[in-house]
C-alpha cells in the first residue's frame, strides 16, 4: 500500500469508476468506509482498493451495484473468479492481471499469464494484452496510484517468459545476418526490446543483445569487433525532441550503411526527423515483415 493511503482519485484511476460515482456508492450502499488522517483528509486502504477493483469488474460485466454492495466479501471474490473463467476478453484479462498485481497473488498471476500465452501465443499475448497492461500500469505509476514494487513484480515475471521464448531459438545463428539490440543510456525499460529480440531470433538472425543503459562509447567499440547488418533500439523514457534527434544523428554517423530500427513512446510522441537509413517500427507485425 502507498504509505499515505489511496485518495479517491487513485481509486478512480485504478478502477475506472468516476470519483463522483464512488462517493454516491459510499453514501447509498455503504460500499466503502474511508478513514481519515489527523488533519481530517479522507484516504482508502489496500482492502478498499481491492474491493473497488472487484466491484468495478463485476459492474462492467452487468452486475447491479445495489446487489453487489450487499454481498459478503467472500461472495464478491468468488463471483469475480467465476466471471474470469467465462469472460475471456483481452480487457478482462488485463483487469484480472491488475487485481493479481495489487494482491501480489503469485499463484493467480502465474496461472493466468500461462493461460494467456497458451491461448494467444507469446506474440499476440505481448502485443494485445501485456503491452496494454504495461501502458495502464505506466499511467497509474505516473499519478502515484501504485508503487514501484508492483510494477517491478509484473515486469520481472513477463521478462522471464520472453527470455524463455528466446532461449527456445537461441541468440546465435551462424548463417543469419547480425542484428544488434540495445538501449541507450538512461533507458531501463527493456521488455519491448526483448520482445523484438525474440522475433529476430525466431526468424533466424544472429542476435547480439546488449540490453539496458548502453554507453555510446560501447557502440563505437563493438563496431570494430563485429560486422553488423542491422541495429535496433528504443526510446521510452522522457527525452526532449532536440536531444532525441541529436542522438539519432550521432548514431547515423556511427552506422551509415546499416538499417537502423527505432521504436518506443518517445519516437511516437516526438515524430523526430530521421536519417535516411532509419526506420520507425510501429508494431511487431511490421517488424516481422522486415525480417522476412
Amino acid at each position: 500500500m502507498k504509505t499515505e493511503g489511496y485518495s479517491i482519485k487513485d481509486l478512480e484511476t485504478l478502477s475506472g469508476i468516476k470519483a463522483h460515482t464512488i462517493r454516491i456508492w459510499e453514501k447509498r450502499y455503504d460500499l466503502l468506509k474511508p478513514e481519515r488522517t489527523d488533519t481530517n483528509i479522507r484516504y482508502y486502504t489496500d482492502d478498499d482498493l481491492k474491493r473497488m477493483l472487484n466491484v468495478s469488474l463485476l459492474v462492467r460485466n452487468g452486475y447491479k451495484i445495489s446487489k453487489v454492495a450487499a454481498w459478503k466479501e467472500a461472495d464478491i471474490k468468488q463471483t469475480v473468479l467465476d466471471v474470469a473463467k467465462t469472460k475471456k476478453s483481452e480487457e478482462g484479462y488485463i483487469d484480472q492481471l491488475l487485481l493479481f498485481m495489487v494482491n501480489f497473488d503469485n499463484a493467480g498471476f502465474t496461472a493466468l499469464v500461462n493461460e494467456i500465452i497458451e491461448k494467444y501465443g507469446i506474440e499476440e499475448a505481448m502485443q494485445n494484452i501485456f503491452f496494454a497492461l504495461f501502458e495502464r500500469i505506466g499511467t497509474y505509476w505516473q499519478v502515484g496510484s501504485i508503487f514501484p514494487a508492483q510494477e517491478h513484480y509484473i515486469t520481472s515475471f513477463i521478462r522471464q517468459k520472453i527470455i524463455v521464448a528466446i532461449d527456445a531459438y537461441g541468440f546465435a545463428n551462424k548463417e543469419g545476418e547480425n542484428i544488434l539490440f540495445y538501449l541507450p543510456e538512461q533507458e531501463l525499460h527493456e521488455l519491448s526490446l526483448l520482445f523484438y529480440t525474440y522475433l529476430a531470433a525466431k526468424s533466424g538472425y544472429n542476435v547480439i543483445y546488449l540490453g539496458q543503459f548502453v554507453p555510446f562509447a560501447d557502440l563505437e567499440k563493438i563496431r570494430s569487433h563485429v560486422e553488423l547488418d542491422f541495429i535496433f533500439t528504443a526510446f521510452i523514457s522522457p527525452i526532449l525532441k532536440e536531444d532525441l534527434e541529436e542522438y539519432l544523428e550521432k548514431l547515423k554517423g556511427l552506422y551509415q550503411h546499416q538499417k537502423v530500427f527505432i521504436t518506443g513512446w518517445q519516437v511516437k510522441e516526438h515524430a523526430p526527423k530521421l536519417p535516411r537509413n532509419f526506420k520507425v517500427v510501429k508494431d511487431y507485425r511490421e517488424f516481422k515483415k522486415y525480417l522476412g
